[in-house]
């Protein structure tokens, strides 16, 4: 039914309902993935507990359901999937790629909240579980929308966090993780996680992964430059009115409006976007929402 050889996913975070830019990086993903011929999915990114807000989970998804975008293969959630975790954890730690920290912030502050050495004045009953990342580790990628995109990895972010003192999993770990145990071969989402990228193939490298390919869609911003959605100028979409949030998303993708004009139902709409859709025209530059009056 699909094209193997291309697998796509969004993967929200339940910290509240999905804003018009989650709608946008949805909406793109799936149709780079429809566009391919490939399958999309759907994945809850749950593993900060102190973030996540109850129901949310449930109701992005069946927000996503009312815009007709359902996931391909089964939803999986963060939150149940520790196993994998630790297993990556323990494989980092027995061949001394990963090593334990017992440091605080407070306590990196004077090194800029870079982790290069340890410098913790007492452990911790529960330490967090850093990547080794030495010196020279320059990761480089081409992005399949914003081009070639370098970081020293090093220098700019030092050795990071693969589970925190907490003991929740950090991002950069789940992620990776699940990318391979899914088996996505593109990772399309919006450019706030740009610089998250190179972080992510340093351990798929650390773990003997293969990288997926990347695109980084434009995110919304507000007039000062902030997320949309952080900012609080942005209302939730409405799920009971799909097709005018969609319509804007597909605008917002630098797509031709007219090309979906007079469509009566979300499955006509869909549709017609799948044969019309341009992924050159996507736009690289990030976009601001200028308020009404």
């Amino acid at each position: 039914m699909f094209n193997s050889a291309y697998r796509g996913r969004f993967a929200p975070s339940p910290t509240g309902p999905l804003h018009p830019g989650s709608l946008l990086a949805a909406l793109g993903s799936w149709l780079l993935a429809r566009h391919a011929g490939g399958a999309w999915g759907i994945r809850i990114e749950d593993v900060d507990p102190p973030r996540t807000v109850p129901g949310a989970s449930a109701g992005q998804l069946a927000t996503l359901q009312a815009f007709g975008l359902d996931s391909d293969f089964p939803v999986v959630h963060q939150s149940q999937r520790g196993a994998l975790y630790q297993a990556a954890i323990d494989r980092l730690l027995a061949q001394n790629l990963a090593f334990a920290c017992h440091c605080s912030r407070s306590e990196l502050a004077g090194q800029h909240g870079i982790h290069h050495h340890c410098v913790a004045h007492a452990e911790r009953p529960t330490p967090a579980i850093r990547l080794r990342v030495p010196p020279g580790s320059v990761v480089g990628f081409v992005d399949g929308l914003r081009g070639e995109v370098s970081q020293d990895v090093h220098a700019e972010v030092g050795d990071f966090v693969l589970r925190r003192a907490d003991g929740c999993w950090a991002y950069q770990l789940a992620v990776v993780v699940d990318d391979h145990a899914q088996g996505i071969t593109d990772v399309v989402r919006g450019a706030d996680l740009l610089d998250s990228t190179p972080r992510q193939m340093l351990l798929q490298q650390a773990l003997g992964l293969p990288p997926p390919r990347y695109l980084h869609l434009p995110l919304l911003l507000d007039a000062q430059g902030h997320k949309l959605s952080k900012s609080g100028a942005a209302a939730p979409v409405d799920p009971a009115a799909p097709l005018p949030a969609l319509q804007q998303a597909w605008a917002w993708l630098g797509q031709e409006p007219a090309a979906l004009a007079g469509c009566a139902t979300i499955s006509q709409w869909l549709e017609r976007a799948v044969a019309h859709f341009d992924p050159a025209r996507l736009p690289p530059q990030d976009i601001v929402i200028t308020p009404l009056g």
